[in-house]
């Protein structure tokens, strides 16, 4: 399995639902991220529905168990297709949000992922944010994550295509890898860890995410037509 998503990253509803309706038939999955999400509602993911998209609802849950169950529970009413949570969450949290799935008596399941180290952050950012060993590094520190989340019954993980081979290693498929910090070329923004799409799909991506570099493309839907033709080489 090899799909691009598309990240609908607006902070309005009318400007995600316009790049959408011209996308529709292109491409299969887009992502509603936490400013889209805030400013919409769980509307959006209906409407994204109705227009025929597959959804990743990228909230990246991390709380007590109990408000994960919760919340999960309410993503995967909606219609949401794809679900994050942050490994960091722990075990505990990462199994009530797997209750949280199996409460939906009907349909198919949404993928459950977990957020392992986010892709604008490299090993400086986490020094400066966690008490690391010096010998830490970014690879270990997402390898380390993968292997639990998906002992702890995740479907995959979100992790920057750097990574994605030693994950792949260590966790065959099913198990899902999503990549975000995708680029054509080397190009960095506020993304710090970022590769092409050769790189991640070689490297044992499934699921490639991007954002700006289509939607605020001059032409959007011909720059989502190479990326996509991009995976299939």
């Amino acid at each position: 399995m090899k799909e691009l998503i598309v990240a609908l990253d607006f902070p309005s509803p009318d400007q995600a639902i316009a790049m959408a309706r011209h996308l529709s038939g292109q491409i299969r999955w887009i992502k509603i991220g936490l400013e889209l999400f805030c400013q919409s509602g769980p509307a959006i993911v209906q409407t994204m529905k109705d227009l025929g998209f597959n959804v990743f609802l990228d909230l990246k849950f991390l709380d007590i168990p109990n408000t994960v169950r919760g919340a999960v529970a309410s993503a995967t009413r909606i219609g949401a297709d794809m679900l994050t949570v942050h490994i960091a969450g722990g075990k505990d949290m990462i199994t009530a949000a797997r209750e949280g799935i199996q409460q939906k008596n009907i349909g198919p399941a949404p993928l459950l992922i977990g957020v392992t180290v986010l892709t604008s952050m490299n090993i400086k950012d986490l020094k400066g944010t966690f008490p690391l060993r010096n010998s830490a590094d970014v690879p270990s520190i997402v390898e380390n994550m993968s292997i639990r989340g998906q002992k702890w019954s995740l479907d995959g993980v979100v992790c920057s295509g750097q990574e994605a081979g030693m994950i792949r290693r260590q966790c065959p498929l099913p198990f899902m890898i999503v990549t975000p910090g995708i680029r054509m070329t080397q190009i960095k923004d506020d993304q710090k860890r970022v590769t092409t799409p050769a790189q991640a799909i070689t490297s044992g991506s499934n699921f490639l995410v991007v954002g700006r570099p289509i939607t605020m493309a001059n032409d959007p839907l011909a720059t989502a037509h190479a990326y996509l033709q991009a995976l299939e080489k």
